[in-house]
């Protein structure tokens, strides 16, 4: 591929990718349009199961309660992470698992 060619590509390419990243959505306050139309791998369907849900059972207080909708994976939470909104602020990364504990080495004797 020349550099000629190469520059419309790129150009094309750039645009593109500013089209497709979704914007932050309140996954509390969001009708199921919104959410959908925000969180990559969430339909109609699923974001519908998402508002149905959270009617039932009150606003979500972390991202990952949304792996209790139907449908919903944990793999497209952790995509969808940095747009998901509980409030005005981003929904917290889930917090890392506890490492063993280490075991105190005897002493010489």
């Amino acid at each position: 591929m020349s550099l000629k060619n190469l520059f419309p590509t790129l150009a094309a390419t750039l645009l593109l990718t500013q089209l497709v990243q979704a914007e932050p959505v309140n996954i509390n306050t969001a009708d199921a349009n919104a959410l959908a139309k925000a969180l990559n791998g969430i339909g109609p369907a699923k974001a519908k199961a998402i508002v149905t849900y959270r009617e039932k059972n009150g606003p979500f207080k972390t991202a990952d309660q949304l792996a209790m909708v139907e449908g919903i994976s944990q793999k497209v939470i952790d995509k969808n992470r940095a747009d998901i909104r509980l409030g005005d602020k981003p929904a917290p990364a889930p917090a890392p698992a506890a490492a063993p504990p280490v075991k105190a080495a005897k002493p010489a004797s």
